[in-house]
């Protein structure tokens, strides 16, 4: 019989080793602090699941390394491809040369496989096939009650933990993190199936009298079905999908017949949505929300997985400086108050284009102003750039350059080329001198300084860089104060 293995202590657990839960593994390991993943998954599930990585996720995987430009491009020459709203080919994705493709197609499972290489190489410890089950907050700490495969159950006492355990969070759920719902106005079934007449299949897109079909077609061997089904009753949730109602969904959907056969994966979804009403819980405040464990809303456009990333970018960094002690942990409170408004606006969009998509009559009227509004330029720039990520900014819109994303520029050092993606590699802060600021007193922890010039247009003359990417300091005084409050205050000499 197995036995109960006596309570460990670590600094941060990562509960769920999706793609999200890999890439703070890998985060927290840049950040020196100790983390151990538990996955309750033995190996990662090769299922036709989210696999697109939009603009902003390109740009943060440039800066750790995980994706390499040939050569350095350039921020005046741009990128441009179509993508889709609601089915629609409404929006066009512009990235520079410098930050890479506007998208980039990857399989969820391809990228869980690297992220969880890349923390274990880091020395993250991931454990698979053990489960969260509960868990005790208190004043310095969390205690977590664990089950393992084999049924060993143990208990776990951390500093933090971070809930990237899905849609149906137990973290979220034990914590008492409360959230805001709404219900779902489709069903929805993704299936891998045999097309029987590939060539007469409606591939891409396609809209019909009861929702609408996305279908990539594989006319040498199994493709991918997505059913958005707007007919009510809806079924429920738990129940299992069967191959005769994907047939009849599939058929009813678009008004005509989809022959196919051998479905090797159904399963279903919706656009029911859950947003947490905070990502941090309350008291000590020790426990964390990240990816669908926070937000839950329609694939529509893969937003799901890209917002997930962008979580773990934004809280790594903080809760790493946090748990070596070398920042408050009021940075914290950071992270909802920037990341919630983020999942607030996937949670918003998402929803616009179900009501888009839904071909019934009492929708006739918010279809035709919404996408009379994608009429004009501005706004398809603005939905391009809330689907890319590429909208985001922190802070007060007011303050120029700070709470943006500092592009990928280009620069001579004393130690020769480099670009921005390069310098921000190992995830530290960066303070960027380009004209004749002069270097602040004192060390803060882990902050690097590099003296850089350009042949392009800068605009500013000092950055400070958070190790995400964004501005937190742009050479208007008080560097002083926004050092303290992101990074510490200065260490004093032993």
């Amino acid at each position: 019989m197995p036995t109960d293995r006596f309570p460990e202590r670590t600094r941060v657990i990562v509960a769920g080793g999706g793609p999200v839960g890999m890439m703070l593994a890998c985060e927290l390991a840049l950040q020196n602090v100790e983390a151990i993943v538990l996955e309750q998954d033995l190996k990662v599930r090769d299922t036709p699941r989210a696999g697109t990585l939009h603009a902003r996720s390109v740009q943060s995987l440039l800066r750790r390394g995980f994706l390499r430009l040939p050569e350095p491009g350039r921020l005046d020459l741009h990128h441009r491809t179509g993508f889709h709203f609601a089915g629609l080919p409404l929006l066009e994705i512009t990235t520079p040369t410098a930050e890479g493709p506007p998208i980039f197609n990857q399989s969820q499972s391809a990228l869980e496989e690297a992220f969880e290489s890349r923390a274990r190489a880091l020395g993250a410890e991931i454990r698979r096939g053990v489960r969260v089950t509960g868990l005790a907050e208190h004043a310095d700490g969390v205690t977590v009650e664990t089950l393992a495969e084999d049924g060993t159950r143990s208990r776990i006492d951390a500093d933090w933990l971070i809930g990237s355990d899905g849609a149906r969070s137990t973290v979220r759920e034990a914590a008492g993190i409360q959230a805001t719902t709404t219900p779902p106005s489709f069903s929805g079934i993704v299936a891998l199936v045999e097309l029987l007449d590939p060539a007469s299949a409606p591939g891409g897109w396609a809209h019909g009298p009861e929702g609408a079909t996305l279908i990539n077609v594989n006319p040498y061997g199994l493709s991918r079905v997505v059913v958005h089904d707007f007919t009510r009753p809806f079924p429920d949730r738990q129940q299992p999908v069967s191959f005769a109602e994907l047939t009849e969904a599939t058929n009813r959907v678009l008004g005509r017949d989809v022959p196919m056969r051998g479905a090797t994966y159904l399963s279903r979804f919706s656009d029911f949505t859950r947003l947490a009403d905070t990502y941090r819980s309350a008291g000590p405040g020790r426990v964390l929300l990240a990816g669908d464990a926070a937000h839950v809303h329609a694939p529509l456009g893969g937003q799901g997985l890209n917002t997930g990333l962008q979580d773990a970018f934004n809280l790594g960094w903080k809760l790493g400086a946090v748990a070596r002690g070398d920042a408050p942990a009021a940075l914290l409170d950071t992270y909802t108050s920037e990341r919630r408004p983020v999942g607030q606006e996937v949670v918003d969009n998402t929803r616009a284009q179900a009501a888009v998509m839904n071909p019934h009559p009492e929708h006739d009227h918010l279809r035709a102003r919404i996408t009379a509004q994608l009429a004009d330029p501005a706004r398809v720039r603005d939905m391009a750039d809330t689907v890319s990520g590429q909208g985001i900014r922190y802070g007060d819109p007011s303050q120029g350059l700070t709470g943006t994303f500092l592009p990928n520029h280009a620069f001579t050092t004393a130690e020769g080329p480099v670009t921005v993606a390069q310098l921000l590699h190992e995830a530290q802060p960066l303070l960027l001198l380009a004209g004749g600021v002069a270097h602040p007193a004192g060390t803060r922890a882990g902050l690097r300084t590099v003296r850089v010039s350009s042949s392009e247009p800068l605009g500013w003359e000092a950055v400070l860089v958070r190790p995400d990417g964004y501005v937190a300091w742009a050479g208007e005084g008080g560097l002083a104060d926004v050092l303290d409050g992101w990074f510490g205050p200065v260490r004093q000499a032993a």
